[in-house]
């Protein structure tokens, strides 16, 4: 077993290796600004390290690409550079250079198979709305499981991964609590309460929270979910990333 090595960039940005790859989520490398649209998004912290700081990049994983907060003006810049970009096939339809997985489908990439999986950003319907998203599973001889929620808020969603990934070692779950006012107080990602939900659903599996800070519509701080998992006897399950500061999971 190879070591995971992480470094979280901010927001949903995280940087880390597995099975002798290097694998990006979500680029978002911006400074902080305003994005203009039917709902204004407001970035309020720039990343904590730049693009070329962050090492070598063989696949990114994109949740979607309709929304700033995920693919940003430099992270889309970064895109033609990268080898391989996995992402929904919404988007690779409006995006050259990125392979489009439906759910449950499969990219192997030297010895890492990938698996797209179903996720849900907002309530049940919402995709008329947000559009489509998606969510990953890593797997590999001799190596953790690593599930990446994206921006999922259903704990049935993750109910039904976890029934076909039984042993999932890591989870990497974005939070933050998202929410623009756009189905009024439900939200786009998981809360604290639902992150938890999801850690119970997925036993064991160490729980690294990403896209909780950074932009203006994350309802939720980091601080509320430390202490909804402390609250609940299940503080040690969180492994919790400092932004710019390379960290080992496993």
């Amino acid at each position: 077993m190879t070591t995971i090595s992480a470094l979280l960039v901010g927001g949903p940005t995280l940087h880390f290796t597995y099975a002798g790859l290097s694998f990006l989520t979500d680029p978002t490398f911006d400074e902080p600004r305003e994005y203009p649209g039917p709902i204004t998004l407001y970035k309020l912290t720039g990343p904590a390290v730049p693009a070329s700081a962050v090492g070598p990049i063989d696949v990114v994983l994109l949740s979607h690409d309709q929304h700033e907060d995920n693919l940003d003006e430099a992270g889309r810049a970064l895109l033609p550079e990268i080898p391989l970009v996995l992402g929904t096939e919404d988007s690779a339809a409006r995006i050259p250079h990125i392979t489009g997985l439906a759910p449950w489908r499969q990219h192997r990439v030297g010895d890492v198979v990938i698996t797209a999986v179903p996720a849900l950003h907002g309530p049940e319907g919402a995709e008329a709305l947000t559009g489509v998203v998606t969510g990953f599973v890593l797997e590999a001889e001799g190596e953790p499981t690593v599930y990446v929620s994206g921006d999922n808020a259903s704990v049935d969603l993750v109910r039904e991964i976890a029934g076909r990934f039984p042993r999932i070692d890591i989870a990497v779950l974005f939070a933050g609590a998202a929410n623009v006012g756009r189905f009024g107080d439900v939200d786009l990602t998981l809360n604290a309460r639902t992150a938890l939900e999801a850690a119970e659903v997925l036993a064991d599996a160490m729980i690294v929270p990403v896209h909780a800070e950074g932009w203006f519509h994350f309802s939720e701080t980091r601080e509320r979910l430390i202490g909804m998992f402390e609250h609940a006897g299940r503080g040690d399950r969180l492994r919790v990333l400092t932004a710019g500061e390379r960290a080992e999971l496993s």
